[in-house]
């Protein structure tokens, strides 16, 4: 990605620009080791998603708080918060195939360990905030390792394609697992939900162990050394095109993505349902997020002004849909803000991802994720309390208005960093809305032109 003016404008190239292009919205799954990891990732994905609303319903059932709710959520992402940075280090230093392995391992035995006590009638809250957080811990390596294993499977030529479908791959496993988790639980408790999801984990195992070494692209690891969390942080630093879709990400995953505050909050209180109805919900969003993940793919490029605009996008619908007067429109709203969601997620995982050094992947990429998703602990339980004391609806509007105030802080900084101001044209047949170089950083450039060309 360009860092010069018009920066948050301009595509973002990949790594090596020799490299060509390939086409269609699928073109990545044409690679047998990716379309092995992909169907292992589907299988695992749905049990996740099932054992997420079971977890939340579950929570919910045994405190009859939000906060619970929120706690719970903080717990299984603190690590990300405490040592994420550290699972990018070793994302970078290690073989990821042999981490997945291990990783992979580890969360299956975690589920099982959660349906044994679930089915055995000797579950308590505590018993689900340890496994939550102990759940966290092992995702701190495991993240990273996915998101960056991605590129060994495929190569820097579908490298964004491949993103998006893993984006689309978990979503459309989020359309399932939400509504088979509702039927469960309701038909015979939250359980066999969880032991569907500890089983679900060897599908990628297997896929792991089919994955053909051979093919793998190579990709240059991190040599052991002092000072690489530190590295990474000041590579992120210099590179405003990295640094300022982090924060903004940050801003969203802390205080707008507490979904499952949120939306059992409204199911249980506002609108007087049961689990159905929350797995209901989460499947219209999921429904939004395939779609967002889809279109995301089909695209060429990553741009910063698509980040922003989805990211205000967002938080606008967040707080029309906490002030639906009605349950169809709340519902209906779910899948537009899906789509924004996904659309903020992708679009900064790809731009971060084809922007930075391959030995610096693992430490920017969990940079993203510690802010993204490491946020949670601090905004769940602060969620949670402000939707306990004033109800639903102002906390879902909260979580959506700060989303939107910080996509427009950072595009503003951004505009500024690129020497870009607003234009607004009001006369027939021309661009009503643009982003335009500012006199200066116009005249700046065509100086340096001048010089090149002499």
């Amino acid at each position: 990605m360009s860092t010069g003016p018009g920066a948050d404008s301009a595509p973002v190239p990949h790594s090596d620009p020799s490299i060509p292009r390939a086409g269609g919205m699928f073109s990545s799954l044409r690679i047998r080791n990716y379309r092995i990891f992909a169907t292992g990732a589907v299988i695992s994905n749905t049990g996740t998603w099932m054992s997420r609303i079971a977890q939340d319903w579950l929570v919910l059932d045994l405190t009859g708080s939000a906060t619970a709710v929120g706690i719970t959520t903080a717990l299984q992402f603190l690590p990300f918060l405490l040592f994420g940075l550290y699972g990018g280090v070793i994302a970078d230093r290690y073989p990821k195939r042999r981490l997945l392995l291990a990783t992979q391992s580890a969360l299956g035995l975690l589920g099982l360990a959660l349906a044994a006590l679930t089915l055995s009638g000797h579950v308590h809250v505590v018993h689900v905030y340890l496994i939550a957080f102990l759940m966290g811990m092992v995702t701190v390596v495991d993240n990273p390792t996915r998101q960056v294993f991605v590129a060994e499977l495929v190569g820097p030529g579908e490298l964004r394609n491949a993103v998006s479908l893993n984006s689309a791959n978990f979503q459309s496993a989020r359309l399932v697992g939400p509504a088979v988790a509702g039927v469960l639980i309701n038909a015979v408790g939250s359980g066999w939900a969880f032991l569907v999801n500890g089983l679900s984990f060897g599908a990628p195992l297997l896929g792991l162990l089919l994955i053909r070494t051979s093919e793998l692209h190579h990709v240059q690891r991190a040599p052991r050394g002092k000072g690489q969390l530190r590295e990474g942080l000041a590579y992120v630093v210099a590179r405003p095109e990295l640094l300022w879709p982090i924060v903004l990400v940050g801003f969203v995953g802390t205080f707008g993505y507490n979904f499952p505050i949120w939306l059992s909050a409204f199911a249980d209180d506002v609108f007087d349902a049961g689990p159905g109805t929350y797995g209901l919900l989460n499947t219209l969003m999921a429904a939004g997020s395939v779609a967002g993940a889809l279109l995301a793919a089909r695209r060429s490029a990553s741009r910063l002004r698509l980040l922003v605009g989805a990211a205000l996008l967002f938080g606008v619908l967040e707080v029309a849909a906490a002030y639906s007067p009605a349950f169809w429109l709340f519902a209906a709203l779910m899948v537009p803000v899906g789509v924004c969601g996904l659309t903020i997620n992708v679009t900064t995982n790809s731009s971060i991802q084809l922007a930075t050094d391959p030995a610096m992947r693992g430490r920017v990429v969990s940079l993203f994720m510690m802010v993204f998703v490491g946020g949670t602990p601090l905004g769940g339980p602060l969620m949670g309390l402000l939707t306990d004391a004033y109800g639903a609806r102002v906390g879902f509007a909260a979580g959506g208005l700060i989303s939107a105030v910080a996509a427009v802080a950072v595009g503003l900084i951004l505009a500024r960093a690129g020497g870009l101001r607003l234009k607004v044209d009001l006369r027939r047949g021309r661009r009503r809305v643009a982003l335009v170089p500012r006199a200066g950083a116009r005249a700046r450039a065509e100086d340096d032109e001048l010089a090149a060309v002499k």
